[in-house]
């Protein structure tokens, strides 16, 4: 490889030395170059690439260091070799020290010393670009990282930060740099706030990876904290021996958050934050176990809500909501720091006591609670009441795990109701009257639907303008050999909770479609049967291939048939219903929303979810004409259904009055005691179109 060399030498003699000490060989590398001036070799460097300078002190335009100082700083990354005459050693020697690679005198030049410094110094330079080079990529990489990365030596002083350290801890490498470890990277415990062992000492004294226990924040220079996690490693020698440490680390300050909150999220009611049954299970095991240890009691109460679902239905899930959260509100104040007060679902509350004294103290604290949710709740301008009914279960004597005490304290609760609103009751051994109940009505719904005792009552839907019947709901009743004929609200909860509703529901789903068919082909004009579907139903395994083996079975065309669902159902679980929804559309069922106002009552849903009808909640027609809010929400859905294109079914229509207001609001049908109850197939099938019942 050939290497061009820049001479600037005054002296013709000298550069003649050096020219042929240089060249005179075959084969040399060097190419020299010879200006007699500092200016003509500056100009020289600017134009051309040249490996190394010999340089002369003394020039007719420059004279001693000060040569040296221009030409460096003209060309930084050249090597230059000093050459130096007779007395001017030390200036040469200046001249090493301010950056010169060597210096040579000019009395002992010859080809082996000359091409030897040059060849050194060539080979120095190269070394030092491959040097600077690795260390640039290093740096860039560094830099590039995620993660802060910081060093120290053997002594634990800072060696070097990454931009990443340099803005977590809030030190500049430059101003960290020979530091203490301890000055720059302060981390605390972060649960006890106590300085955590420096981990770089740990590293270098076990001579292995260490790592910072959990929870340790780092404190930047201006006091901000970050969450971290660490890896720190010793830095060994090539002879294999620890030099320093260097540590890896990054802010998990997100992470860790986040981490926290799903956590609360899994332990935590939704809408009123309260700890729920997994976290309460929870408390009251631990409870249990520092009870038996200490032989000490503990107490959980059942409280109940009476008159909750009322307000719920009638006002809607909004101010419903907002009602419990104000009595889990007044239920925690009620209490000590040390208990939990826990939502069980619905309207249903427990409340653990983890150390009490006796029965008096329970009783007093469930008094307190009643007496506070029993105060007024001004809720959307209205004062609303409630009550509700306690039930206590005692640790040991009522149970000795946290299901057991839940189980025996709802019981109990079920005997405060049979009492009075606002009691609360202590649970009795020999009286489980919710379980018996429960057990009684699963036996007895199964029977029936074995001993087919249910059978269905039909009322028709009716055109306002015209008069004509437009369609008809199914509804259930259960004919009880003892009891009578018993209406669904007295049953069906107690079938969800007996896990019967999904069977009793296909057979309602059959019975319709069977009797719409039938009505059919007795050569009736054929109007859809709307069923009830509960969302147990509708989330139920192969449901929708039930309705479609249904329809088949029946030979009932598909949108004959209509399936009503309440807003809760449309909206408790988005994910998994509407591709039900969309499922039961592409068959050709119609979708109607039932009980519409009572709910979230939502523009955005009915334009989101497949809905073809509107059925509007019978408390509005009940308030039309006491409550100008009523008439409004009423006119304002019925026109919000017709520019949707959704029909709009108003229920509980029992006054001509009603029926008046529905006619000037051109509402399209109604459904109501004013047209006919709810009857048996057999009557339904007599009922006149009432083209003009009602003039």
């Amino acid at each position: 490889m050939e290497h061009h060399v820049l001479l600037i030498e005054d002296d013709p003699n000298v550069a003649r030395v050096i020219q042929d000490a240089l060249v005179g060989a075959s084969a040399s590398p060097f190419i020299i170059q010879w200006v007699r001036q500092l200016s003509d070799g500056l100009e020289r460097l600017r134009k051309e690439v040249i490996t190394a300078v010999l340089l002369d002190l003394f020039l007719p335009d420059s004279q001693g260091i000060n040569s040296f100082v221009e030409l460096s700083l003209a060309v930084p990354y050249v090597p230059i070799l000093v050459l130096a005459g007779l007395g001017d050693e030390d200036i040469a020697k200046e001249a090493v020290e301010c950056g010169a690679h060597d210096y040579l005198l000019k009395n002992r030049l010859d080809s082996y010393s000359l091409t030897r410094a040059l060849h050194s110094v060539i080979a120095r330079k190269a070394a030092e670009d491959a040097l600077f080079l690795e260390k640039e990529r290093a740096q860039i990489t560094l830099n590039s990282i995620g993660d802060a990365v910081i060093s120290t030596d053997i002594s634990g002083n800072i060696t070097y930060l990454n931009q990443v350290a340099e803005k977590m801890t809030g030190w500049s490498g430059a101003a960290a740099s020979g530091r203490p470890f301890a000055d720059v990277f302060h981390i605390v415990d972060g649960d006890t706030r106590e300085t955590v062992r420096n981990p770089m000492q740990l590293a270098v004294k076990q001579d292995q990876t260490v790592r910072l226990t959990s929870h340790c924040v780092l404190i930047r220079r201006d006091g901000f904290e970050s969450a971290i996690e660490d890896a720190t490693a010793p830095i060994h020698s090539r002879k294999g021996q620890v030099i320093g440490a260097v540590m890896v680390f990054h802010d998990v300050s997100e992470a860790r958050a986040m981490t926290l909150k799903m956590t609360h999220l899994a332990q935590h009611d939704h809408l009123t934050d309260l700890p729920n049954r997994l976290l309460l299970n929870d408390r009251i095991n631990q409870a249990i176990s520092l009870a038996r240890r200490q032989r000490k009691h503990l107490a959980v109460l059942f409280l109940d809500l009476d008159g909750f679902k009322q307000i719920n239905d009638t006002l809607g899930h909004a101010i419903g909501d907002k009602l419990l959260q104000l009595v889990a509100q007044r239920a925690v104040a009620c209490v000590r720091g040390s208990d939990t007060v826990s939502r069980h679902g619905g309207d249903e509350f427990v409340v653990l006591l983890p150390e009490v004294g006796d029965a008096g103290d329970v009783g007093s604290t469930a008094e307190k609670i009643l007496a506070a949710i029993a105060k007024p709740y001004a809720i959307s301008e209205r004062n609303l009441h409630l009550s509700g009914c306690i039930g206590i279960s005692i640790y040991p004597e009522d149970g000795h795990d946290a299901d057991t005490l839940i189980k025996n304290a709802d019981t109990s609760m079920y005997q405060a109701k049979g009492k009075e609103p606002n009691s609360y009751q202590f649970f009795q051994q020999k009286i489980n009257l919710r379980n018996l109940e429960r057990q009684f009505l699963g036996r007895s719904l199964g029977r029936a639907l074995d001993r087919q005792e249910f059978l269905l009552h039909y009322q028709p839907k009716v055109d306002i303008k015209g008069g004509t019947i437009t369609g008809a709901e199914a509804l259930i009743r259960w004919r009880d050999p003892g009891r009578g004929l018993i209406p669904p609200a007295q049953f069906v909860p107690g079938a969800e909770d007996c896990g019967l509703i999904v069977p009793i529901g296909q057979w309602v789903l059959r019975e319709a479609c069977t009797q719409a068919r039938t009505w059919i082909d007795a050569g009736l004009r054929p109007i859809p049967v709307a069923v009830n579907i509960s969302a147990v139903e509708l989330r139920a395994k192969n449901f929708l291939e039930g309705v479609c083996g249904i329809l088949k079975d029946t030979g009932l065309e598909p949108h004959y048939l209509e399936l009503e669902l309440t807003e809760r159902v449309l909206m408790q679980d988005e994910a998994s219903t509407m591709p039900a929804l969309l499922a039961l559309k592409a068959m050709g069922v119609h979708l109607a929303v039932d009980g519409f106002g009572t709910g979230y009552s939502s523009l955005s849903y009915l334009k989101r979810f497949p809905i073809d009808t509107v059925k509007i909640n019978q408390s509005f027609m009940l308030e039309i004409s006491t409550n100008g809010d009523a008439a409004a929400f009423l006119g304002a859905v019925i026109g919000m259904g017709k520019t949707l294109k959704k029909r709009v079914v108003a229920e509980g229509v029992e006054t001509r009055e009603q029926l008046a207001f529905l006619a000037t609001e051109h509402c399209s049908e109604g459904q109501g005691f004013y047209f006919s109850p709810p009857v048996a197939a057999e009557h339904f099938a007599r009922l006149p179109y009432m083209q003009q019942a009602w003039n």
